[in-house]
Order: C-alpha cells, then sequence, then structure tokens
C-alpha cells in the first residue's frame, strides 16, 4: 500500500510541526504580540506523533521534516528525534529551525539520523534582523550558523525576502556560497502572519528575485532539480555552493508535489494552502487503529487538490493563520 493522489502524485514527504510556539516574532510569520498558543492537551503528544510517522512510512512517507513554530522550544524535542532514528523505513529527517536555541545540541544531531538543517535567517545584519524578527538573537544565530557550516549536517539556509527590508542583500547572502558548501534559498514572502497579508510595496517573487542576480553577474549556471524540489536552483561558476529561489507564492511548483502536512494540534492537511482536511489528533484519541489510519490517509490523499489555487479557492478567503500555526 502506498499513498497516491488522483494525478499519479505519490506522497513520501511529511511535514510535522512539533509546537505552535516560538521564540521569535517575525513580521511575515505572526503578529507583534504573538498568537493564541494552544492548550498544551491540545498538541499531538511525542508518543502520537512517533505513532502517525510510523504509520505513514509503513505507506512510503520515508522523509519526515519537523517545524514548529520553533521545534526547539518544545522540552524534550532531542529525546523525540532519537525515537524518530530508529523508524528504519525513514531515509531522512530533517529540522527547520531558527537557530537560537540549538548550539548545544549540535553533536547530539550529529550522532542522529539527521540529514539536514534548514536555518531560517532573513538578514546578516544584526539592527535589520532584530527589526524583522522583533527580537534582538543574532549573534546567537549567527553562532548557530558557523557550527552547524562545520559541522556534518547538510546546511541550507531559508531567506524569505521581504519588501522594504532585505532585498538589498540577496547579493551577500549570495557571495556566501563562494567559499562555504551550504545551499541559500530565497523565499517568496507567504500571507500567513495571523492578521492576513502584510502589505507590501512590491511583489519580489521569482520572477523579480532572479533578475536582480542576473543584473549582478555575468554567468548563472542552472542546475538539475530533483523532480518534487521546491525551489528552482542555481549556482555561480567557480563558487563552492549554490543558491534556490521557492516560489512559495506563485507556485509553479505544485506539479510535482509528493508532500502532506500534520500541524502540532493534529491537523491533517493535503496542501499549505487548503484549511485542514481532518483532525488526526481526535480520530487517534477516539481509538482509532493503525489499519484505520492507513485506510483514512489513503482515502484522503486521493483527494490532494492538483495545486495550491485549487487549495486556496476550496477553503475561502480565510488567510487569518500564522506560519507558525500551519508549521512553516
Amino acid at each position: 500500500m502506498e499513498l497516491t493522489d488522483k494525478f499519479g502524485r505519490r506522497i513520501s514527504y511529511l511535514r510535522l510541526a512539533v509546537t505552535d510556539r516560538c521564540n521569535l516574532r517575525c513580521q511575515y510569520c505572526m503578529p507583534a504580540q504573538g498568537i493564541n498558543i494552544v492548550d498544551k492537551k491540545e498538541l499531538l503528544t511525542y508518543k502520537e506523533m512517533y505513532r502517525l510517522t510510523r504509520v505513514l512510512s509503513e505507506l512510503g512517507v520515508n522523509k519526515v521534516r519537523l517545524t514548529g513554530g520553533e521545534p526547539f522550544v518544545r522540552k524534550d524535542f532531542v529525546k523525540f528525534l532519537e525515537s524518530l532514528s530508529y523508524n528504519d523505513k525513514l531515509d531522512e529527517i530533517n529540522i527547520t529551525t531558527n537557530g537560537a536555541l540549538i548550539s548545544n545540541h549540535i553533536d547530539k544531531l550529529e550522532e542522529l539520523k539527521i540529514n539536514s538543517i534548514n536555518l531560517s535567517i532573513d538578514s546578516l545584519q544584526r539592527e535589520k534582523f532584530a527589526q524583522i524578527t522583533r527580537r534582538d538573537v543574532f549573534v546567537n544565530v549567527y553562532d548557530t550558523f558557523e557550527k552547524l557550516d562545520k559541522s556534518n549536517l547538510n546546511l541550507k539556509l531559508n531567506v524569505v525576502i521581504q519588501s522594504g527590508f532585505n532585498t538589498d542583500e540577496i547579493i551577500d547572502f549570495i557571495e556566501f556560497t563562494k567559499d562555504k558548501n551550504i545551499v541559500v534559498r530565497f523565499i517568496e514572502e507567504m500571507p500567513f502572519n495571523g492578521k492576513g497579508q502584510r502589505q507590501i510595496d512590491e511583489e519580489w517573487n521569482y520572477s523579480k528575485i532572479i533578475d536582480h542576480i542576473k543584473n549582478h553577474y555575468q554567468e548563472i549556471e542552472t542546475l538539475q532539480s530533483k523532480k518534487s524540489s521546491t525551489s528552482k536552483n542555481f549556482k555561480i561558476p567557480n563558487y563552492k555552493g549554490s543558491f534556490g529561489i521557492i516560489p512559495a507564492f506563485t507556485r509553479t511548483i505544485c506539479n510535482d508535489c509528493n508532500r502532506i502536512r500534520i500541524t502540532a494540534t493534529g491537523m491533517f492537511k493535503n496542501c499549505l494552502f487548503d484549511g485542514g482536511v481532518f483532525n488526526v489528533r481526535d480520530f487517534i484519541r477516539e481509538g482509532a487503529s493503525d489499519d484505520d489510519l492507513k485506510a483514512l490517509f489513503i482515502k484522503t490523499v486521493h483527494k490532494k487538490p492538483e495545486n495550491g489555487f485549487v487549495a486556496e479557492k476550496n477553503r475561502g478567503n480565510d488567510v487569518s493563520e500564522s506560519m507558525s500555526t500551519i508549521g512553516g
């Protein structure tokens, strides 16, 4: 048995949010005062998360990305990573983090089956970083970056391109790849900050970002991307690392989508843009067996929408969620 939708796409990748809490307050992600944090008992327990991951891995999901909020905010997250590492059906366990809390855990992460870390860092300037995140933690995050760069973990930097804030740093980030074997990924800004869309003066979409880069370099190599890659990837000739652009909002990457999401409260989402299909937490707590879960996942994934525009249309005008609630 495998998870396949009606368009013939095989689902092999789970994005699992372990918490809706975060220690930063990024402007594009949540309001300054934060979001209404759910009660702890509403969150999936680690035991429930392990079970869901195990059941999905038996249906062909071999890659898990752990997100939040900020996953390292949740107590005993590293112990949970340890238990996940025992799942022999998982080929990759990846983590997305803001880096403010993980520097003491890097040695442990290297010992486990962690494949890569996506580090969110939207500016290389301390004051601007504080303006974007509403927290003065740039020194900690940069220290984490340097430690991860020296580790054996694959490192990607996630940079959300924000009109009026950090577009002038795009080239600085690409220059980072000159001597470092890292991947920098520029992400189109998304509308989910918990209050609807942030007012922006200028839309920095995929086309504008790549044109800006082409104006600075004589030559850019296009790299072959994996079929289900979320980014279109490039490198500057003779640079050690590479860079990619994720058209998250213009959604030109939906055709080969192999992903599903489960939020911290157990909401199953076939697509980032849908409103959630069912609550798997409640289903488990009502006594569902593993076979019940498998049947439900197979049935639900079959209804996965063709792309993010269809999913958004189906959900109506509600974009009041925060990216911290959805799971990044």
